[in-house]
């Protein structure tokens, strides 16, 4: 059997639900959310909403015609519950502040829009979990802020409010 190339990544093709025959292919799946703009956690933190303004400005340049565009969803609770109890998610957003900043942890800094940014991007993994595995594309990417891959089942860590990597997971 001929090996792929060294560095190659080994992934299984599978049909896109919906293709007509002759369009061009939808690869990547791209969900994002004005909410995750307006997170911010003030001047000079690293993790800044100009991240994600030179993304979206990029692909609105570009706009190639294998990128689909979503409007990525807020998660369930119950969704977030599958990780974090209950009384995390509640001590989460009751701490989002009606103005100004919240500091949660050294690095993890919140505004009055970290909730609503948060389960939107929860949302959007969960959402990209469940359209990559329903086929209708192989790829998905979620341009979500704050970030969610750090965070433990009670305590923000990292940026992090939700683990949304683990919360697409399961």
């Amino acid at each position: 059997a001929r090996l792929p190339p060294r560095g190659a990544a080994s992934i299984t093709r599978r049909p896109v639900a919906g293709r007509v025959e002759g369009a061009p292919a939808v690869s990547v799946l791209f969900y994002t959310h004005p909410s995750a703009l307006a997170h911010d956690p003030g001047p000079g933190h690293p993790e800044a909403p100009i991240r994600l303004r030179t993304v979206l400005r990029a692909l609105a340049d570009a706009e190639p015609a294998w990128l689909a565009r979503r409007s990525a969803p807020a998660a369930a609770l119950a969704q977030i519950h599958r990780v974090h109890p209950e009384r995390y998610t509640t001590m989460i957003l009751e701490a989002v502040p009606e103005s100004g900043y919240v500091r949660l942890d050294a690095d993890t800094v919140i505004n009055p829009h970290s909730g609503e940014a948060a389960l939107h991007a929860a949302g959007a993994a969960c959402a990209a979990v469940d359209a990559v595995m329903a086929g209708e594309a192989p790829a998905a990417f979620c341009a979500m802020r704050p970030p969610g891959h750090h965070a433990e089942a009670m305590e923000p860590m990292g940026f992090c409010l939700f683990n949304n990597v683990a919360v697409a997971a399961l």
